[in-house]
């Protein structure tokens, strides 16, 4: 049986932008390990009623069905140990945790407050509506109007990326010499901002703008160009 990643896409079924898929799609990547992506949407809930989920990231590993990408990356660490390691170890692990938490917590919504207006041109028609009364009902408010002082509110996004900044000042990669599980949480928060918007969450010459860069390049041409297929 084929190993599939449910992912969700836009209405163009090749355009993905979850922040969450993008971080199993990394470990995936990572551990070397073959995967057929499924495009889903969010209102095909029905899609992934096996799972008892009404959200992606869903990994189906054979007879495995696991939900969420913290528990995909210790799934896969535990499943394949001779693949090389996401964490690096119990203690990088731990440290991984704090870096999921600080990204849904600091990071994921500072990004909606900059990009979430851009989404909707990306969905497939179905979608919409969906899209718009679950967002105002978790917001409090419309779309439109969560970000509408983004010009001002990127320079306080910006500074709350200090912590990121002050280690890349000193290394290529959250994670030292080269990428693993951190980089790849903080990396599909970015990408998916990149992907639904043209807008500049990051300024020019910022040292995380250029990690953002070496995590493209890791990532290969897919992750690249992926901004191309929303429309």
């Amino acid at each position: 049986m084929a190993r599939l990643l449910y992912d969700l896409a836009g209405a163009n079924p090749d355009f993905r932008f979850s922040p969450y898929c993008w971080r199993a799609r990394l470990a995936l990547a990572h551990k070397g390990l073959e995967v057929e992506t499924v495009p889903w949407r969010f209102t095909e809930k029905d899609k992934l009623a096996f799972s008892g989920q009404g959200r992606v990231p869903v990994l189906v590993d054979g007879d495995r069905v696991v939900p969420d990408s913290w528990q995909i990356a210790l799934y896969l660490e535990t499943t394949y140990p001779d693949a090389p390691s996401l964490f690096g170890g119990p203690q990088a692990q731990a440290i991984a945790r704090f870096v999921n938490s600080w990204a849904d917590s600091v990071q994921l919504p500072g990004l909606t407050r900059l990009v979430l207006v851009d989404i909707p041109a990306t969905l497939h028609e179905n979608d919409v509506p969906y899209f718009h009364s679950s967002r105002e009902q978790r917001m409090g408010m419309p779309v439109a109007a969560v970000c509408a002082d983004r010009d001002t509110r990127v320079e306080e996004f910006r500074a709350s990326l200090t912590p990121l900044r002050l280690v890349l000042k000193t290394q290529p990669f959250l994670c030292g010499e080269a990428p693993a599980y951190a980089d790849h949480i903080v990396f599909g928060g970015f990408q998916w901002a990149r992907c639904v918007s043209d807008f500049p969450v990051l300024a020019e010459g910022d040292v995380v703008a250029q990690w953002l860069e070496r995590m493209l390049e890791a990532a290969g041409p897919a992750a690249r160009r992926m901004p191309s297929l929303r429309s």
